[in-house]
């Protein structure tokens, strides 16, 4: 029998691996059974762990030492099941000549699809060839057939006819107008982005080379964590529950308990305020117009989670913040946008879509999301977005009266802190997605509707995901499941509302208009 190389990237953290190991391990046998239909064979390229309990690669070091025992010229599956950092494979992945597909399981639960999502999205700023399959259980037509090409022929390519380039599209002159002026605007005035702590959780995909974002008139400020754990240190008391009390007279819940270890505690939210203040006063110090904190190395073991703190930045409505020596509010009637996980994509498209949103006299409130799962609901196919936290209350139903702090799951976050938990209101959607490719900075955009689903049906996709975090029912207009996934390049999506489908695609216009003025390569996708 022919054989086929297998590894599986894991995460970093100990907690995660062992818990995800029972579903990886499920997922390998059903890919090996589908190989060995195929009359192929599966060799594993790394072993179990009796003493981690785990299989995974679970660092660059590991990564690298595995890869020096495959076959440069074989046929190399990259099977995760779960979420994965990508530069524990990465650079074996560069070297390697033979054909490389990438496989995830179709799961809520088990996060593979984002895992999956988040490595495509890095080997495709590496320019690494690579073939890509997902599967619930890896015995249905679609993937049958696509494994049976890569077997014969070491690839298998997918429909991506919803892709159309900036080029061939017609855009309305108006729209074109605002987005071109908007441009040379934005050039000229410049940008501040701020990093605290560049890359997050092997996310290769979600840094932009300082050379590419210059000609937008982007700069980083790069800014530590622990300059921001010390600001935190700063403030006082009286200020974090000045912010705790504006957040609970708006109507926000926190699940509040007494075991530091299991519950979220009042003091860990009281920790979360005085973050977000300290990040406040950070952005104004440096002239930042948009900031990302990366948060799960480094600060996950001094302070509970960033989350509550990065959805009430995108906020236009949140506690005031106040200079520390003239008394001065600051950014006062505006959102501090922030990318979730330091996504510097992500972080692009957040300040562009603000400042476009805001010319338009559009509610400007925007957040990436994690591309979690998704299902058939009433006939139609719905992506189930969620993100750990940041998502702006504007985007929920109720707003801050709709929204709920509970604790953060302590496999992620060991010393917990409150999410911010809603359900995104029914809407008119522009979502987008800003990507490396060819060494070029290239954006997605397309249009779609966040809906209602029956509370029955979302308290089972939070059960079947996470059910401590926001979550967005997304149904996107021209666009099936597999032409997405074969087309987007990246763990992360971004969405905002408009007041309605014909402002949607006004916004759309324009935002495209402006993403091409400033040089970036730009495709709209699906029906616009």
């Amino acid at each position: 029998m022919k054989t086929v190389y297998l590894v599986a990237s894991g995460d970093l953290r100990l907690s995660a691996n062992q818990d995800c190991w029972a579903a990886q391990a499920a997922m390998e046998n059903q890919v090996g059974a589908a190989v060995a239909r195929e009359g192929w064979k599966i060799k594993r390229a790394h072993p179990y762990d009796p003493i981690a309990k785990h299989g995974f690669l679970d660092s660059q070091k590991r990564g690298i030492e595995i890869f020096r025992s495959i076959p440069a010229d074989a046929p190399l599956i990259v099977a995760e099941a779960v979420w994965q950092y990508t530069h524990h494979v990465l650079p074996g992945l560069m070297t390697h000549r033979g054909p490389i597909l990438t496989l995830a399981n179709w799961s809520g639960q088990w996060p593979g699809l984002v895992g999956m999502l988040n490595l495509n999205g890095s080997l495709t700023k590496a320019g690494v060839k690579y073939s890509t399959l997902w599967s619930e259980n890896f015995d249905d037509d679609f993937f049958v057939a696509g494994l049976k090409k890569w077997l014969k022929t070491g690839k298998v390519a997918h429909d991506t006819s919803h892709v159309r380039a900036f080029a061939d599209a017609k855009i309305p002159a108006r729209a074109a107008k605002v987005g071109i002026k908007f441009a040379k605007e934005f050039r000229a005035q410049k940008s501040i982005m701020g990093i605290f702590d560049e890359g997050c959780m092997g996310m290769y995909n979600a840094i932009i080379p300082d050379e590419l974002l210059h000609p937008l008139g982007i700069f980083k400020e790069r800014l530590s964590q622990s300059a921001l754990f010390a600001k935190m240190r700063t403030v006082s008391d009286q200020d974090a529950h000045a912010v705790y009390d504006w957040l609970c007279e708006r109507g926000m819940k926190f699940d509040l308990g007494i075991n530091e270890k299991t519950d979220l505690t009042e003091s860990q939210v009281l920790t979360q305020c005085k973050m977000y203040i300290a990040a406040v006063r950070i952005a104004d110090e440096f002239g930042c117009d948009t900031i990302g904190i990366q948060y799960q190395q480094g600060l996950k073991d001094l302070t509970p989670a960033s989350d509550l703190v990065e959805g009430i930045l995108n906020n236009v409505a949140r506690p005031p913040v106040y200079h520390e020596s003239t008394g001065a509010e600051l950014f006062a009637g505006q959102a501090v946008p922030h990318f979730n996980e330091v996504d510097e994509c992500a972080g692009v498209d957040a300040l562009i879509t603000n400042r476009i949103w805001n010319i338009l006299g559009f509610a400007p409130e925007t957040t990436l999301h994690d591309v979690r799962w998704g299902r058939n609901i009433d006939g139609k196919f719905v992506w189930i977005l969620e993100i750990s936290g940041a998502a702006p209350p504007a985007h929920f139903v109720g707003g801050y009266a709709g929204a709920t702090g509970e604790r953060q799951p302590a496999m992620y976050f060991p010393l917990g802190g409150s999410t911010i938990k809603g359900i995104s209101k029914p809407g008119s959607v522009v979502w987008s997605r800003v990507f490396v490719a060819n060494n070029k900075i290239n954006c997605d955009l397309g249009l779609g509707e966040a809906i209602a689903v029956p509370e029955k049906i979302a308290q089972d996709n939070w059960k079947q995901t996470t059910s401590q975090w926001p979550m967005m029912h997304l149904v996107m207009r021209g666009i099936t499941r597999d032409q997405f996934m074969a087309r987007h390049k990246a763990n992360h999506i971004q969405v905002v509302y408009a007041p309605s489908e014909a402002d949607a695609r006004r916004a759309l216009f324009a935002k495209a208009a402006a993403m091409n003025e400033l040089g970036i390569n730009t495709s709209f996708c699906g029906k616009i």
